[in-house]
């Protein structure tokens, strides 16, 4: 198996493990709160990947990596999550695939300038037409309108992109895994305090499921998602694995049927139709790395 089948399994893994952050965000939130929400993921999992770096007696990062790894956390750890936190309590689960319609194309202009690689035109044509696709969608299914909350979803798109870019510069240095777990480590004195004050127990929602969505986004959509995101990133590519991420609002949808009962329609499979020949495209187009 080559590097590239690896890449797109390790990729695919990662969007699997993302697909269901959005929906699970939107049932954990009324119980913990926007914030709690958007920084507790980041206490939860950063305690789990300070166990993970002593249990591994991990190097510490240099000091120039440490400030690298600053940048990752802003985007992935901060960013993201209170973001699209604040646009789920807002907005419909589905309303939220607007922020994956919008991510791989961001991910690959990230990888342009921080990563310096070189998408071919090939490349650009086909991110564009997937990404303008599934933001077309979002709108489509979203009634035909724009929200407020649409502002804070594109901050979430530039902050995840920019975390993926140069988490996946840091991966190559200190490996796929250990790249979230320092940025969450690192993150600790600000989200513990942040969470502590934030959090505000409603007791009157349905426990259970809010706790199951934020042990989720917590674990998974934190860090093991990460795990095999950054490694899809470091064997493949940022841009091209990166447009893997144009699969993740199906992922959102299906979920936001099955829990909240949202319809699904049959455009969505031409969509996907489009999407797929899109990653396609990409898949067989040249990124020049320098």
């Amino acid at each position: 198996m080559n590097n590239e089948v690896k890449a797109y399994i390790w990729g695919a893994l990662g969007i699997i493990g993302f697909g269901l952050t959005l929906p699970a965000t939107k049932v954990a939130i009324p119980l913990f709160g926007v914030v709690a929400v958007g920084v507790g993921r980041a206490v939860i999992s950063g305690v789990l990947g300070l166990l993970l770096l002593w249990i591994t007696k991990s190097k510490i990062p240099t000091i120039k990596q440490i400030q690298r790894l600053r940048v990752v956390a802003l985007g992935v750890v901060f960013g993201f999550p209170l973001f699209s936190a604040y646009a789920m309590n807002d907005v419909p689960a589905f309303h939220g695939a607007i922020v994956i319609g919008l991510l791989p194309l961001f991910t690959a202009l990230f990888a342009v300038i921080l990563a310096k690689e070189k998408p071919s035109v090939r490349f650009w044509i086909a991110a564009v037409v997937g990404s303008a696709t599934i933001v077309i969608y979002s709108i489509y299914v979203g009634g035909g309108s724009l929200h407020t909350a649409d502002v804070a979803l594109l901050f979430a798109v530039i902050s995840a992109a920019l975390g993926y870019a140069e988490g996946t510069k840091l991966a190559k240095e200190l490996g796929s895994w250990r790249v979230i777990c320092y940025a969450l480590v690192l993150s600790l004195p600000i989200s513990i305090p942040l969470f502590c004050f934030s959090v505000q127990i409603n007791s009157q929602y349905n426990v259970i499921s809010a706790w199951v969505g934020f042990v989720y986004v917590s674990v998974v959509s934190m860090l093991l998602a990460f795990f095999a995101w950054y490694r899809g990133l470091e064997l493949g590519g940022i841009a091209k694995i990166g447009q893997l991420q144009l699969f993740q609002p199906f992922i959102t949808i299906f979920a936001s049927a099955v829990l909240f009962s949202e319809q699904l329609s049959s455009d969505m499979f031409l969509v996907l139709a489009i999407v797929l020949a899109s990653v396609y495209l990409d898949k067989r187009s040249r990124v020049l790395k320098t």
